[in-house]
């Protein structure tokens, strides 16, 4: 894949994963649409990206609301030209209360992880399926593949998404257009700051970018990153109930509502 003019939309743009990706496709030439809720912050990143050489256009939308993404992914299109590869980077998450008081926030973890990539496909794929060419894929997680105590919402709004790009990728053989499921591990980001716990084989925004892009390029189905986290998680996907209670049971102790979102 060459990204020199490559016209590619990143949502959850204003930080995190998103904004390293948002970053590295720019340094390669690619057109990037910027899609985020915090305007101002989109804003700032398109002039940096400009002043670096690149070239980025801000899209704000908020992915909950699919007429929002139409519109901003339009704009992008009438500016730009038609959108070749979209990377659903937006996420949040918070810990799951025990007796799941913390509803509003469960709700918001769906509504944004789940919801927030059927959007952005939905605002872009027809326009790939009739020039019969394009790439769709999303940034989930290696918690997709295991439902972690006191992470509930989280791990199963990561395995939606696994699921629904599963189906995709398997229903659109053929039409030219591809789908990726990005799952990494621990990834240093604003949102993961707040955690007091260890997080093993932790990655840089930076490089979890590069790892994506290198997936995406090779056009991977499923792309688990770092390694040594995947083989912890398959060996935790096969650890009996009362191992990872055990396990998780200081981290449940902490996380009450109101905490922090993690990535």
């Amino acid at each position: 894949m060459n990204w020199r003019g490559h016209r590619v939309v990143v949502t959850g743009a204003s930080s995190g994963i998103g904004l390293a990706l948002a970053r590295e496709l720019a340094l390669r030439g690619a057109h990037v649409g910027l899609v985020a809720r915090r305007a101002e912050a989109l804003d700032a990143l398109a002039g940096e990206l400009k002043s670096a050489g690149g070239m980025a256009i801000a899209c704000p939308a908020d992915c909950r609301d699919l007429q929002a993404i139409k519109e901003s992914f339009a704009f992008f299109e009438a500016t730009v030209g038609p959108i070749q590869s979209v990377i659903a980077a937006a996420g949040v998450g918070y810990p799951t209360a025990i007796d799941l008081s913390n509803i509003e926030q469960t709700v918001e973890t769906f509504g944004t992880n789940v919801l927030g990539v059927i959007h952005a496909f939905h605002a872009a794929l027809p326009g790939m399926l009739r020039r019969r060419e394009g790439h769709l894929s999303a940034v989930s997680s290696l918690s997709a593949f295991k439902g972690f105590p006191g992470e509930s919402a989280y791990c199963a709004s990561k395995a939606a998404v696994n699921t629904f790009l599963e189906g995709m990728r398997i229903q659109l053989r053929g039409t030219g257009v591809g789908i990726t499921a990005l799952c990494p591990g621990f990834v240093r980001t604003p949102m993961t700051d707040c955690n007091t716990f260890d997080m093993p084989f932790l990655l840089e925004a930076e490089d979890s970018a590069k790892r994506i892009i290198r997936a995406l390029e090779r056009r991977a189905g499923v792309a688990c990153f770092p390694m040594r986290m995947s083989w912890l998680v398959g060996l935790l996907r096969r650890s009996p109930d009362r191992f990872l209670q055990w396990l998780f049971s200081d981290y449940n102790a902490k996380a009450l509502p109101g905490s922090p979102p993690k990535a």
